[in-house]
């Protein structure tokens, strides 16, 4: 196994454990807000962050899942674009990068 897979695994578990901890918020936040509760806007505000940072959690995850399935195929360093090779230094930066730097920004 390669160094970038043993990277993206431990990252991918990272992410779980994360959304995980969303959800957990999420339920113990689900009831209804008592409308005399002054908190009420904190609140509110705190679980817009954690559902934007959980919806965040969730792109990067599905992102390192298609990356891990690139490299169990053999295609994991080549861009899905143009096919050339991804340089060392983006994956290193970006481990789940599946489109070399040139494509990435077209």
């Amino acid at each position: 196994m390669s160094d970038r897979q043993q990277q993206l695994e431990r990252l991918r578990d990272e992410l779980k454990e994360r959304l995980e901890r969303y959800q957990a918020h999420r339920q113990r936040a689900g009831g209804p807000v008592d409308k005399d509760m002054e908190d009420q806007p904190l609140q509110t505000r705190d679980d817009e962050v954690v559902a934007s940072l959980e919806a965040e959690a969730e792109e990067e995850l599905s992102q390192v899942r298609h990356a891990l399935a690139r490299i169990r195929e053999g295609q994991g360093d080549i861009c899905e674009r143009c096919g050339e090779v991804i340089d060392a230094g983006r994956l290193g930066a970006v481990p789940y990068a599946t489109l070399c730097r040139e494509c990435s920004t077209a």
